[in-house]
């Protein structure tokens, strides 16, 4: 089992990149398998959860080809996705199986899709609903909550004359995976597909789509696909994905963090439906700068970020703000122990239903380290100030407790260990490598 090991108060300093936006890159590589010609992707994640869309698409018919960030796709338009030989194997991550739920809905051949220990306890009555409300063949397995089902999914084929209905929902959470697998599901779809959320999620989906032609319209939290008279086709193209900004926030957070640091990170994606995180930490008083430096791919803005360490204050996350910044949390709060005051995290129920229950799993987090923080049904609070002691702490197999845990550890007195790290593979690999190389004292290594 891999674990961190990071003697705490080194400075971190320089300029680097982080791996490419992994939901950007699901949605870039789903695009070019379902496109009528040759795409080519670059920057993706190298992680294991774009592999896993990749691996899906090739068992469904498309040709991909990968190396390190670069992936060479053969498309076969919309209607040329073939019946695979197994289950489909989403690994850890939710995205590639609620987003593949959606392409699979309007097939005529039947397929199940499967996950690890930990997806196989994520929700997905979420999609599940919608999707059999505009006429999909999808069950799951019944699970802890009742009411609830939860994967693996089977998805049954459409026959004869079926075909998937129109659709007009009202999303009772901002959920960009719901949301990107019902406009997905729409692509196969006689008649509209029209979604509201209560606020704007991450819009990646339909940035790509307007990019591709589909014809999208969007009006703040609402959206309607209408394919009436258009001809289900779109080709190849050349994306390049920008850093991940969910992964940049830990470069951010450490040298926030840590007395003497001053970082640069390159090349990050900026569309406003993620910088929660910035925001959030402009709220506190960080030194924090962005520089817009262009566009990505399907039009998304990228660019510089840099943070130096420095005073801070408390700032609170909720509603609109919390939504944007939903995968941050457990870094923001780490962030939070260092600043003056009590900082707040509300309305993130979301994150009971995750790789862990972030929200427990945070708080004992932090309480490890010393910090002062009381869990909320919703949320927690976190009482800035406190004197931060290195520890030993397990990730429990959640790969943003992990890398929070480490930035703790970045900024602790003395010895800190994090136990089961191999799950930051999934988003950040070579995590370690890059903190090293600006100057952090971790290394990864192999117990046993």
């Amino acid at each position: 089992m891999a674990r961190f090991v990071i003697e705490g108060g080194a400075p971190l300093r320089g300029s680097t990149r982080v791996p490419g936006d992994k939901s950007i890159g699901h949605r870039a590589l789903i695009f070019g398998a379902l496109a009528e010609g040759r795409s080519v992707v670059t920057g993706l994640s190298g992680g294991l959860d774009n592999r896993a869309t990749a691996q899906i698409f090739t068992d469904l018919g498309a040709r991909i080809a990968l190396d390190g960030d670069r992936a060479e796709i053969e498309g076969v338009g919309l209607d040329g996705l073939r019946i695979p030989a197994g289950a489909l194997d989403c690994g850890n991550s939710g995205t590639t199986m609620r987003l593949v739920a959606g392409v699979l809905a309007g097939q005529r051949f039947g397929t199940r899709l499967v996950g690890d220990e930990s997806l196989s306890r994520r929700p997905m009555m979420r999609i599940i609903g919608p999707l059999r409300a505009r006429g999909a063949h999808i069950s799951g397995v019944k699970g802890a909550k009742e009411g609830e089902l939860y994967p693996p999914l089977a998805v049954a084929p459409l026959i004869d004359d079926e075909a998937l209905i129109a659709l007009e929902y009202r999303s009772p959470v901002a959920s960009a995976q719901v949301k990107s697998c019902l406009l997905l599901s729409g692509l196969w779809a006689r008649g509209l597909t029209a979604i509201a959320e209560p606020t704007i999620s991450r819009d990646h989906t339909e940035r790509m789509m307007r990019a591709l032609g589909v014809p999208l319209q969007t009006m703040g939290p609402m959206m309607v696909l209408d394919p009436t008279g258009w001809d289900r086709r779109w080709g190849g193209f050349t994306w390049e994905v920008p850093g991940d900004l969910s992964s940049a926030a830990f470069v951010l957070a450490a040298a926030l963090m840590v007395e003497g640091s001053e970082v640069t990170v390159e090349g990050v994606g900026i569309n406003p439906t993620r910088t929660g995180f910035v925001d959030a930490m402009r709220a506190m008083r960080a030194s924090l700068d962005v520089r817009p430096t262009g566009e990505g791919a399907g039009g998304e803005p990228r660019g510089d970020l840099s943070a130096a360490h420095g005073p801070l204050s408390a700032a609170m996350s909720a509603g609109e703000l919390l939504t944007r910044m939903i995968d941050e949390v457990p870094i923001f709060a780490a962030v939070a122990t260092r600043a003056r005051g009590r900082s707040d995290v509300r309305d993130a129920e979301e994150l009971r239903v995750k790789e862990s229950d972030r929200i427990e799993t945070t708080v004992a987090l932090l309480e490890a380290f010393g910090a002062d923080c009381t869990e909320l049904d919703d949320g927690l609070h976190v009482h800035g100030g406190a004197r931060l002691r290195g520890a030993v702490v397990d990730s429990r197999g959640d790969h943003r407790v992990a890398m929070t845990a480490a930035v703790l550890g970045m900024a602790a007195e003395g010895r800190t260990v994090v136990e089961d790290v191999a799950c930051v593979r999934t988003s950040f690999p070579g995590f370690a490598a890059l903190f090293e190389g600006l100057g952090a004292q971790i290394r990864e290594e192999e117990e046993g």
